[in-house]
């Protein structure tokens, strides 16, 4: 089946963010997600879910147990369960990109 954000389910969540469930089980979910600029996710971790999370526009910031990476439009960037993080974008444009979590991350996340 073709997915894309027209025939998907969009859900809102922090400040204007938007995100598109293109493929939604129990042990896979892949999400388009919109973050507009100057926007942020809260810290948090996954007990079970590792995520990939690749950016199709604009640069992301990923904080990572303390650290932080920049993580640009063609490049990906692959978390662990467990580990505390968020992304933010600090930049003057539309952040989009794809998060991928397998299992899926839904029920699964602690916030901090």
């Amino acid at each position: 089946m073709i997915k894309d954000t027209k025939n998907s389910e969009h859900y809102q969540w922090g400040s204007g963010c938007d995100g598109w469930h293109l493929v939604q089980s129990s042990s896979l979910s892949i999400i388009q997600e919109k973050m507009p600029p100057g926007s942020s996710e809260n810290l948090h971790y996954h007990n079970s879910a590792q995520q990939f999370f690749y950016i199709l526009k604009g640069s992301a910031v990923f904080e990572l147990e303390n650290e932080t990476f920049e993580v640009r439009e063609g490049q990906g960037f692959h978390i662990t369960p467990k580990k505390k993080h968020r992304i933010l974008n600090q930049s003057g444009q539309v952040l989009e990109f794809i998060v991928t979590s397998e299992p899926k991350s839904h029920g699964d996340r602690i916030n901090l």
